[in-house]
């Protein structure tokens, strides 16, 4: 695996930034992917909301001031990409977001590309009831076993307020969980 700053050095020097890219998307597309797929639901979706991240990262590498690691600032995108296209479906739907991720997890079980079992659908309509933030937190926590000080850049808030963010989310999943 290439280091970071050199990654970031060979995608924003003209003659290296076309493999460096390349090699940029092969190691951040799956994990980037299924980050935006918890968010949307939906594959088309996440694919879309995907090349739309890596043409965000591509453009405006020099942005990129090393303040957080790569994967942080690249998750911010994908996150705020998802969130800015969830926003955008609900708007034209003329529907709440609350009622946009009803139908979300509705579409889930006709999805193709759902291999989840009824448990994971049962989990999905729970997390559909979730604030936004703690359906971040707990995805990211629970889902791609990041650790708190990843997810605090990633989000950018405290270790202090994700935790209380998981916990509640916990909190609240177990009680919709435990009504059936």
């Amino acid at each position: 695996m290439i280091a970071e700053d050199t990654l970031v050095d060979d995608l924003r020097r003209p003659e290296t930034q076309a493999k460096a890219f390349e090699v940029l998307v092969n190691t951040y597309k799956e994990r980037l992917y299924w980050h935006i797929r918890r968010i949307v639901l939906n594959h088309d979706d996440a694919d879309d909301v995907l090349q739309n991240t890596f043409i965000k990262i591509y453009k405006n590498i020099d942005g990129f001031n090393g303040e957080s690691q790569l994967y942080s600032w690249m998750y911010r995108i994908a996150t705020n990409e998802a969130l800015t296209l969830l926003k955008k479906k609900s708007k034209n739907m003329g529907i709440s977001d609350a009622e946009l991720q009803e139908r979300m997890v509705s579409n889930l079980e006709a999805d193709v590309y759902f291999n989840g079992d009824e448990i994971e659908l049962k989990l999905q309509r729970a997390l559909a009831t979730l604030p936004k933030k703690q359906k971040l937190v707990f995805n990211m926590k629970y889902y791609q076993d990041m650790k708190y000080e990843e997810i605090s850049e990633a989000l950018q808030t405290s270790v202090g307020a994700l935790k209380a963010s998981y916990h509640l989310a916990v909190k609240k999943l177990e009680a919709f969980l435990k009504e059936d």
